[in-house]
């Protein structure tokens, strides 16, 4: 479970987080949608403590975050993935050994038979060929690096999944692809997903929940059918860019 509570974040003058609250059941994948520049990497951040709250409390795992000493926190990061906006790759490495990165386990990760074998099972997870394996990140396509950055993300077998616009800059057959590799991980590792995107459809389309983060706060959260149907103006303004939601589930 993720929770956090009455958070507040400013940087200088810019509140960007004024009293949010917001809560992720376990199994569960939450959307939070909301216009560009409104803080929702900024909330994403929270959740596995590269960011820490000005005034608030974020939990996860039953643990609160801004209480944790270094090598806690370094624990319960170990069990949250994390997929970063544009693959974050390291050109200098292969496929390979930017995947093994993610395996956060010590004695795993030295285990040179182990860790090759895990990164390949990461490839096919996010249906990639083995032989990506061997080429440098400059070889692949913007989709492709996407995928290698979610292969990552999965390595160390988390628990907990922050995907941050992991659609952004891809065309809508690659968004599409993206989007269903939301889902199926989410349904074969039984993790707990947060999903930051400004992309409507793909929200509608992955999501339990849905979150909608306006003047540093969450303006609206509920189903994608409530969210559909709620009266807000604001709300209703934003989806309505696309109108072509489909109500899932």
């Amino acid at each position: 479970m993720i929770e956090l509570r009455n958070v507040s974040k400013r940087f200088a003058d810019l509140v960007v987080l004024d009293g949010v609250d917001f809560s992720v059941r376990k199994g569960e994948t939450v959307a939070l949608l909301g216009p560009s520049g409104v803080g929702k990497s900024v909330l994403l951040k929270h959740i596995n403590g590269l960011i820490h709250p000005d005034k608030g409390e974020v939990w996860v795992d039953g643990q609160n975050l801004t209480r944790l000493k270094r090598k806690e926190l370094a624990r319960l990061r170990s069990r949250i993935g994390y997929v970063f906006q544009y693959g974050a790759l390291f050109d200098s490495m292969t496929v390979e050994d930017n995947i093994k990165l993610g395996i956060t386990d010590e004695a795993s990760a030295a285990d040179e038979t182990y860790s090759r074998k895990r990164a390949l099972q990461c490839l096919e997870l996010v249906n990639l060929d083995p032989v990506v394996a061997e080429k440098y990140p400059a070889e692949l396509s913007g989709g492709m690096k996407k995928r290698v950055g979610i292969a990552r993300a999965i390595a160390g077998q988390p628990t907990y999944l922050l995907w941050d616009e992991p659609t952004s800059g891809l065309d809508p057959v690659n968004a599409d692809i993206i989007d269903s590799l939301v889902e199926k991980l989410d349904d074969e590792l039984g993790v707990t997903s947060v999903v930051v995107t400004h992309d409507v459809r793909g929200a509608f389309r992955v999501a339990d929940r849905i979150a909608m983060l306006m003047d540093g706060r969450i303006r609206a959260m509920g189903s994608p059918a409530e969210l559909r149907a709620s009266t807000d103006a604001a709300v209703q303004e934003f989806l309505e860019r696309d109108l072509t939601i489909p109500v899932h589930h």
